[in-house]
């Protein structure tokens, strides 16, 4: 159900008084949207459970009164935290002032209410792109503050590297049950498909897409050796449930698929012409910069807890993001 604010709700059990109120800042976005899918349309309400995607509507979360008016008329007992100022490569090195100040007032608000309003459980989303600049590979959680994070993104790894920080600090002070999660490279519905400001999957879609109708050949920016992980939206989703639900622990953990499950963009490249049944000629552009060669993350810390989770395979993943951007290319980001 929707509230009169334009915000969405979903019961569990709407026989009973939910004992439990989950909130999701950022509701609207890709994470956001998927979550709401996988609670409100797959049926994974738990019973006495209410659901809250907040949207920008609702209020600023970088205003205290604007975040206190939030948590006064909702009365989350879980909040799950995605709301940030995020941008590309070119705005975050423009607005290094702003990433971080931003993102800092965004947390702090959320935080302090979390603590304040005697919210049950925390969980906030960082970045694989906050770790240090300088590293070796695989990556995993011990690992965030081992140095500086690369200079073109500092002012937003720094705001949320101290997430983590503040929540051991909210543990240790206040017993606060606050964590965050780490995801690698999302992708699916709902997603933004910019060709120049969304992400690789979302972008490769609609360069595709643009391709066949205009019977172009589809180039592809640099040579496609670099390495990627991916995970598709509804799995996340789920495990960002579970995280919720199960995980009880201020230290981060990775929501990432396997190592072994890491693709080339040109292994990505190919599986969208398929998807997109192109079949005219696919170009890798090498006069255009690869970025990074690999960001590797390690998952032991999920398989640890979830050995037998299956993730949704980058050939499905891609075959159902075109699809959805196909159904609703008038009405889809881009």
């Amino acid at each position: 159900m929707t509230d009169d604010n334009g915000s969405s709700k979903t019961n569990g059990d709407s026989t009973t008084t939910a004992s439990i109120v989950v909130m999701v800042t950022g509701g609207s976005g890709l994470v956001g949207t998927a979550i709401k899918k996988y609670v409100q349309e797959d049926g994974n309400t738990a019973p006495q459970e209410t659901w809250v995607f907040l949207s920008s509507k609702e209020g600023d979360l970088r205003n205290r009164q604007d975040t206190e008016k939030i948590f006064e008329k909702y009365q989350p007992t879980h909040v799950i935290h995605l709301a940030a100022k995020v941008g590309g490569l070119f705005a975050n090195m423009a607005q290094k002032v702003e990433f971080f100040r931003e993102n800092i007032l965004i947390n702090d608000n959320v935080m302090e209410c979390c603590r304040i309003y005697k919210v049950q459980k925390l969980v906030s989303f960082l970045s694989t792109c906050i770790f240090p600049d300088k590293t070796t590979y695989p990556i995993d959680e011990t690992m965030l503050h081992d140095g500086p994070p690369h200079p073109s993104n500092e002012g937003y790894a720094y705001a949320k590297r101290l997430i983590d920080t503040m929540n051991r600090a909210y543990a240790e002070e206040y017993q606060c049950n606050f964590t965050s999660i780490i995801p690698t490279n999302i992708y699916g519905p709902d997603d933004n498909f910019s060709i120049e400001k969304g992400h690789v999957i979302p972008g490769l879609i609609h360069k595709c897409y643009l391709a066949k109708k205009d019977n172009t050949p589809f180039t592809i920016w640099g040579s496609g050796t670099p390495l990627r992980q991916f995970v598709y939206s509804r799995d996340l989703a789920e495990l960002t449930v579970w995280v919720m639900r199960e995980y009880h622990d201020p230290t981060p953990i990775t929501l990432s698929v396997d190592e072994a499950d890491e693709v080339s963009i040109k292994d990505v490249a190919l599986a969208v012409a398929k998807a997109m049944k192109f079949e005219g000629e696919v170009v890798f552009d090498t006069s255009k910069s690869d970025g990074q060669f690999k960001k590797t993350a390690a998952n032991m810390k999920l398989r640890k807890y979830r050995p037998d989770y299956k993730f949704t395979t980058m050939e499905d993943g891609i075959q159902k993001s075109v699809d959805w951007f196909l159904e609703n290319y008038e009405t889809a980001r881009k």
